[in-house]
């Protein structure tokens, strides 16, 4: 039977009640209130209609507002394309989940999240959550799973924005509208409530849909104008001309072969009479306006949605500027990014983690970002030369960073056994004991005499560089740290002697080995 610890309230101070959480509360129905059938309020728009649409919404009625965001998505294909990019972008990035500590309970916890985010069907779900960059905000109902006798989320579902409805008290704590149509508070641990602001401000005023409103609507009205002037100047002026002897009929039957020129292209005429083909030639260059009209309209689109125009747009720059934009690019990405992972750890994880093993002190936390290859590597780097000289780093830290699970009991390790049994200043120290029963052997007295001379002046070395790595806060201070050290000091008196004494030794021994070989 599922576990579930009494008492538990989610990020927001709400109750989490067992019973709701097992309930799917917030589905569609056609016959109810909460439709899945919408309004066109973008039929016939205005400025003076779009005005009152948004001045309802920031009273907090924002049934039109949201039913307008999703009509300029369905027919903007420049609008939903740019908003597409930004949201897939994030959405199919790979998550990385870190543990609270090296701890054997923490270290499970993580494992457990992590190995639920292997499902397909999370990009989608991702992906729906981030309709909250358009909108300003979305809803995501989490459908929770106890069968197998603990709780575990089974699928999120989205939920259309205009079931919730903003508290009138502040305009923004949401209210879920019930079947009934009455306002009630979300339930504790039942939804994913996401806000991602393009402004600072009200969510219902901070969704890029907001701003794009004008600008789809100004663009319709030039495409309108665009289509009217394609159909009255895209063929020339079909002029009929009869005699004077022609009847009424004879007119009638030459007036309907040039109106069906349009559409059919083809007509018959009697005979005598004629049609004259007149194309307008003083119409220059100002049909392209309409072109470079709509064009620019959707260059403002691009910068608000990405922040940029090349990645998305025939815009000329070279490549320092392409460069540049897409930088532009990828820091609104990486904030979406932490915006989400901060969402999901808040009303998911936590909420989970609560469910199945109670209240934590800290939690597992997933990170959604892509993976700095150049960091790794001098991570990689650091580590090597910093941790055998007695740099403590916490395993499962430097694990997260790889996104790399804890190993399973019995599987196949990669690296020594001494990797996983000592640690580092336990390896180093078998190490110089081994090269210290090397020295004894008998046919290596020069080589212990010359390890005897210089052990004091290298421990003494070990012993200065051990206290900069254990002075530093971080792999980068220390390794900062060390470099600075060794420009600026000088080689102790003692090593330098040492070593010569070392090299005269490995001189004798190289010159005794040779006198002690038979000859041919």
């Amino acid at each position: 039977m599922a576990r579930f610890y009494k008492g538990l309230t989610d990020p927001y101070g709400r109750p989490i009640e067992k019973k709701v959480l097992t309930e799917e509360i917030a589905a569609p129905t056609i016959g109810g209130v909460r439709s899945p059938l919408t309004g066109y309020p973008g039929d016939g728009l205005d400025p003076q209609r779009l005005a009152m649409i948004l001045r309802d919404a920031d009273q907090g009625d924002p049934l039109r507002y949201l039913e307008l965001a999703e009509t300029i998505e369905e027919r903007d294909l420049h609008y939903v394309g740019v908003l597409g990019t930004r949201r897939r972008s994030v959405a199919q990035i790979e998550i990385s989940v870190e543990s609270a500590s090296d701890a054997a309970a923490d270290v499970d916890m993580a494992d457990m999240v992590r190995d639920w985010l292997t499902r397909d069907e999370l990009s989608d779900e991702l992906f729906d959550i981030l309709d909250a960059v358009g909108k300003g905000y979305s809803f995501t109902e989490i459908i929770w799973e106890t069968s197998e006798g603990q709780w575990r989320p089974e699928r999120l579902e989205w939920r259309d924005p205009r079931w919730f409805r903003p508290a009138r008290r502040d305009l923004a704590t949401p209210l879920l509208i019930d079947e009934c149509g009455n306002e009630q508070p979300l339930p504790g641990g039942k939804f994913i409530s996401a806000v991602i602001r393009a402004k600072s401000g009200l969510p219902l005023r901070s969704g890029i849909a907001r701003m794009a409103s004008w600008a789809w609507m100004f663009k319709a009205f030039t495409q309108r104008d665009w289509a009217i002037f394609t159909q009255t100047y895209g063929q020339p002026l079909r002029i009929g001309r009869y005699g004077p002897g022609a009847t009424e009929d004879d007119r009638s039957t030459l007036f309907r072969a040039v109106a069906n020129i349009a559409g059919d292209c083809a007509a018959i005429i009697p005979e005598g009479m004629a049609i004259e083909f007149v194309e307008a030639s003083n119409l220059g260059t100002g049909h392209t306006n309409y072109m470079e009209r709509s064009n620019w309209i959707d260059l403002q689109v691009s910068k608000g949605v990405l922040g940029q125009t090349t990645t998305t747009d025939a815009v000329s720059g070279g490549h320092a500027v392409s460069k540049e934009h897409r930088k532009v690019q990828e820091d609104i990405e990486r904030a979406d990014a932490k915006a989400l992972s901060g969402v999901i750890n808040r009303d998911l994880v936590r909420v989970w983690i609560d469910l199945e093993h109670g209240p934590q002190k800290r939690y597992p936390r997933i990170k959604i970002a892509r993976p700095d290859e150049e960091d790794l590597d001098q991570l990689s780097n650091s580590l090597s030369r910093l941790v055998p000289l007695g740099l403590r780093v916490q395993a499962s830290e430097v694990r997260d960073r790889f996104g790399l699970a804890e190993p399973d009991e019995g599987s196949e390790i990669l690296g020594g056994a001494s990797h996983e049994t000592h640690s580092s200043k336990e390896a180093t120290s078998q190490a110089l004991q081994q090269m210290q029963r090397e020295a004894e052997r008998p046919e290596d007295a020069m080589g212990a005499a010359a390890h005897e001379a210089a052990e004091p002046a290298l421990g003494s070395l070990v012993d200065r560089v051990r206290a900069i790595v254990s002075g530093a806060d971080s792999l980068e201070q220390a390794q900062a740290a060390l470099e600075a050290a060794a420009g600026s000091a000088v080689a102790p008196a003692d090593l330098v002697s040492s070593i010569r004494q070392a090299i005269l030794l490995a001189w004798l021994a190289g010159e005794a080995h040779e006198a002690d070989r038979p000859d041919d």
